[in-house]
């Protein structure tokens, strides 16, 4: 058994929490997943020291969606909200400047990427991303419209729920995360074969944003706490993705 409490060095995933990386029902897993036995290494000294990153990499509106595209006197539409939370170690310790990317669909549910198939309307005061880096005390935030589900060619009627995608670098290579939050209560996420990988309705929840009214904005925005645990037995899950990206 991994003893938690150690100091020094990086706690191997779980990989019996991780969703298995062979998921027929989410077809794009069949090509993804590996064709042989998975091999672990030991980390390495750049592997647990690198990158650095620094607040002078950011600009005024990373860290809101609801500005950062938009022309001068305008936003982006869609129900307004606030996403924010802690980022951890595999010992419950906050990690500190830590790069937080984020990127989304519209409110109607559509990207900015020239290959969308989706034919919902493009907001033009809205890109999508942003980036953050973490507090002293591992807490992140930004400001965001809440995005809509979309179809996708998974099978015949798939939809997937609304969600935010996040990539996260920790205190090392070794820290990277790559992962997705939904929202309490969409009706979508028992229905989504993503969502199905995961092995508990405590693994769908380690995923789940919930509702926060102590954090919201009176009149213009909701908000929704997401904590994220990089690396260990209680790291936040991947998504059919067995060792991650």
């Amino acid at each position: 058994m991994v003893d938690d409490t150690r100091r020094g060095g990086y706690i191997a995933r779980d990989r019996a929490w991780q969703p298995d990386a062979l998921t027929p029902p989410y077809k794009t897993s069949v090509k993804r997943s590996p064709q042989a036995a998975l091999i672990s290494f030991p980390t390495t000294l750049s592997e647990e020291t690198s990158p650095v990153f620094g607040h002078d990499i950011l600009g005024p509106l990373d860290n809101d969606l609801i500005r950062n595209f938009a022309q001068p006197g305008e936003s982006a539409i869609g129900p307004r909200i606030i996403v924010h939370g802690h980022v951890l170690d595999e010992n419950a310790r906050p990690v500190a400047g830590a790069l937080v990317e984020f990127w989304q669909a519209n409110a109607g549910g559509r990207y900015r990427h020239k290959k969308e198939g989706y034919l919902a309307p493009l907001d033009p005061n809205f890109g999508g991303c942003g980036r953050t880096i973490t507090g002293d005390d591992g807490s992140y935030e930004f400001r965001t419209i809440l995005p809509g589900p979309y179809p996708w060619p998974n099978g015949a009627n798939d939809w997937r729920p609304a969600h935010i995608h996040f990539s996260l670098f920790g205190q090392g290579f070794a820290q990277r995360l790559i992962t997705q939050m939904y929202f309490d209560g969409d009706p979508l996420i028992p229905l989504c074969p993503i969502v199905g990988v995961l092995k508990s309705q405590v693994a769908v929840d380690a995923l789940t944003a919930t509702l926060d009214m102590k954090r919201t904005v009176p009149m213009d925005a909701r908000a929704y706490r997401f904590d994220m645990v990089l690396r260990g037995r209680r790291q936040t899950h991947f998504e059919n993705r067995v060792e991650g990206l």
